[in-house]
C-alpha cells in the first residue's frame, strides 16, 4: 500500500465537501474560502486533501471512496471559494449511493442536491451537454485559465 505523500497535520479540521454522482464521474467541491497551499493526492481508493484558508486555518480531509476511480483521468482545480475535484469512475454506469466506503456518514460530507440527478433510469438526455462541459473544463485545465467559461451556449444546437 502506498504511503500518503500528505501527512495529517496535528491541528486541522475537515473542510466541508458537497458531492454528486454522474454516470462516468463523481464530483466533489471542498468548501474553503480563498484556499492556499492546496495539496490533493488522488489514489484509486482514496483522496487526501490539505489546504489553508485566508485566515490560515488548516484543513485536512481523508476519504475512502465507495468504489475505485481512475487516477489518471481524475483532476482537481482551485477556485476562490472551493476546491473542485473530478473523479473518473473505474466502473461507469455504476451508481454511488454514498461517497465513502464506510456507511457511517461523516458530518462534513453532504450531497450537492443542486447538481444531483437520478441518472440510473434516464436515457443519455444530458450526455452531449455534459461531455461538452467536460471538454471545456479539461481545456481550461490544460490552458490554465482562471476564468469560468460562459455556459450560455450549451443549449444551442450546432
Amino acid at each position: 500500500m502506498n504511503q500518503p505523500k500528505i501527512v495529517r497535520p496535528e491541528e486541522s479540521q475537515p473542510a466541508h465537501v458537497v458531492w454528486y454522482d454522474r454516470k462516468k464521474y463523481v464530483t466533489l467541491n471542498f468548501r474553503v474560502q480563498k484556499p492556499k497551499d492546496v495539496q490533493v493526492e488522488i489514489q484509486p481508493d482514496k483522496l487526501i486533501m490539505y489546504c489553508k484558508n485566508d485566515t490560515d486555518d488548516v484543513f485536512y480531509n481523508e476519504l475512502y471512496f465507495y468504489d475505485k476511480i481512475q487516477i489518471n483521468d481524475s483532476r482537481e482545480r482551485v477556485y476562490d471559494r472551493n476546491i473542485h475535484v473530478l473523479l473518473r469512475k473505474m466502473r461507469p454506469d455504476h451508481a454511488w449511493p454514498r461517497l465513502q466506503k464506510d456507511a457511517a456518514k461523516a458530518s462534513w460530507i453532504a450531497v450537492d442536491f443542486d447538481n444531483w440527478r437520478d441518472w440510473e433510469n434516464e436515457e443519455d438526455d444530458g450526455k452531449e451537454e455534459y461531455d461538452r462541459y467536460m471538454d471545456i473544463i479539461q481545456d481550461m485545465a490544460s490552458n490554465n485559465k482562471g476564468q469560468t467559461p460562459d455556459m450560455g451556449d450549451l443549449s444551442d444546437s450546432d
